[in-house]
């Protein structure tokens, strides 16, 4: 097989896969009160169904990335995508809410596998400095996943039910698994990024064995605080959340202390200590957390405030969509000669711009105002997402862009949840005694706040902090690199034992 099919066959598999995780979730939140209704599940039930599938994939998604280094991307892609398809079509002949939560769990593992093995498969395929492109064409491809996913998944649901939502899945997973399984010729590896030559990678520098405590560590700390965030926002700081922070924290404390003991660490450090690596995470979590924060105020705000029924309500959003499905494109050739500082910069202030304007809205803004908004955002969070995901995987070896690939996974993860928890909390603080209270149909529903008066005081200055953590995002901009090309690390930097005769030393 050519170099360039197998370039085109692998970005085809990471777009489906990409893909189908974000219509998953997407497609989901309209069809849970149907759900609901049908199984005569309560709401606490629906909201386990989101909740296991979150804490599975956080907590998997980074031993996943090392599944992948270690026995190959494509191999466990096929696993994790055919194990997509058939929980999937699970949950669609489910026949009550245990079953479906149980199975939404069992999908979060499997997504969890799928997921980093994305990334990997195309740092794998492409030379690190054309990934700007594959990359940019799969965040154009998830930004427009995101958008139809509301509008698709209501069309099936009102039509054909919500069971019609979970078999959407089966076909194009099982596609993308055939596709993956199919491509047997394995895929070139860079030395580095001046040039597109193959190089034989050498036995020894695969790892050794899989940091199976490290693993669990890592899972438990990612879980507990997922839990935590989730809960928060319902409950408060009740005994349950406590203790899963402390657990998070405890757990977290211990995987630090284990990885700078033993002799294969779950996260190379090497990988942590690329060039860019830590601030390109950081700042995905900052854009994430403030855009999906700002995307669920916006939500309550479109629709108690303005009154606007929720198809007018996602033609307001619409520019998002738009803009960072065409957005992303432009800006990996922003990434080519501006470099990945400036234009991550560019980006970060995008998003802070956008999510400080939205606060300043009000009963009065119009469809202009609203939509310049959502326009900002959805322009700077795709840029944000190409360039730092690119500085994330370009700097991996060969042998850890799994382990990259799960950790950029797990901020895409870990940011919204904050976001949504940090906006949740955020309004009540700001809230005017004695209004705000959560109704049985959310927290901010069924007028709450009056006749909106008090939800547009508590939305503006919760949506100025966003705005301040969406401009962290700019000063971690700052550490990435410039425009001059930065040395990538070699496909033999894990290496546990020096290069073999004839081969370069890291």
């Amino acid at each position: 097989m050519t170099p360039v099919r197998l370039q085109r066959l692998t970005l085809v598999s990471s777009i489906t896969g990409a893909v189908i995780v974000a219509l998953d979730g997407t497609v989901l939140t309209v069809a849970q009160p149907t759900l609901q209704r049908d199984l005569g599940a309560t709401f606490v039930q629906v909201q386990w169904a989101s909740t296991g599938y979150l804490i599975a994939v956080a907590g998997l998604l980074v031993f996943a990335g090392r599944l992948g280094d270690r026995y190959g991307h494509r191999r466990v892609f096929a696993t994790g995508v055919l194990g997509f398809a058939v929980t999937s079509a699970g949950i669609g002949l489910a026949t009550g809410i245990g079953w479906v939560i149980g199975l939404r769990v069992a999908q979060g593992v499997f997504g969890a596998l799928l997921q980093p093995a994305t990334l990997g498969m195309l740092r794998a395929a492409y030379p690190p400095d054309r990934l700007g492109k594959p990359i940019a064409i799969r965040t154009s491809a998830i930004g427009l996943a995101a958008a139809t996913g509301p509008v698709l998944g209501g069309a099936l649901a009102a039509h054909l039910g919500w069971r019609a939502v979970f078999f959407l899945n089966v076909v194009p997973a099982l596609g993308a698994c055939a596709v993956a399984a199919a491509v047997r010729t394995p895929a070139p590896r860079f030395e580095n990024d001046a040039g597109p030559a193959p190089v034989r990678p050498s036995r020894p520098s695969r790892p050794d064995r899989l940091d199976l405590p490290g693993a669990c560590l890592l899972a438990v700390a990612l879980s507990g605080l997922v839990h935590t965030l989730v809960g928060l926002p319902e409950s408060g700081w009740t005994p349950v959340t406590t203790l899963g922070l402390a657990a998070a924290v405890v757990a977290a404390a211990a995987f630090v202390r284990h990885e700078s003991r033993t002799p294969a660490p779950l996260v190379p450090p090497r990988v942590l200590r690329a060039p860019g690596v830590t601030p390109a995470l950081g700042i995905l979590v900052s854009a994430s957390a403030a855009m999906f924060g700002a995307l669920f105020l916006c939500t309550y705000y479109l629709q108690d405030v303005l009154a606007l029924d929720p198809f007018r309500s996602g033609l307001e959003t619409l520019p998002l969509a738009v803009t960072m499905v065409l957005g992303a494109p432009a800006s990996a050739v922003l990434l080519r000669r501006l470099g990945a500082r400036r234009t991550t910069l560019y980006g970060a202030a995008l998003i802070t711009g956008g999510v400080f304007l939205m606060s300043r809205l009000g009963q009065a803004s119009g469809s202009v105002a609203i939509g310049s908004c959502f326009l900002l955002l959805g322009a700077g969070f795709g840029t944000v997402m190409v360039t730092a995901t690119a500085v994330v995987v370009r700097q991996a070896s060969t042998h850890t862009a799994g382990v990259a690939g799960g950790l950029q996974q797990t901020a895409m993860n870990i940011g919204p949840t904050l976001g949504v928890a940090a906006a949740t909390m955020l309004m009540t603080a700001f809230a005017a005694p004695g209004v705000g209270a959560k109704p049985d149909g959310g927290p901010y529903g069924n007028g709450s706040y009056g006749d909106g008066h008090a939800f547009i005081s508590a939305m503006g200055p919760t949506l100025t902090a966003l705005a301040g953590v969406a401009a962290i995002g700019m000063a971690l901009a700052l550490r990435l690199p410039g425009r001059a090309r930065t040395p990538v690390v070699s496909s033999n930097d894990e290496a546990p034992s020096p290069a073999p005769a004839g081969q370069p030393t890291p």
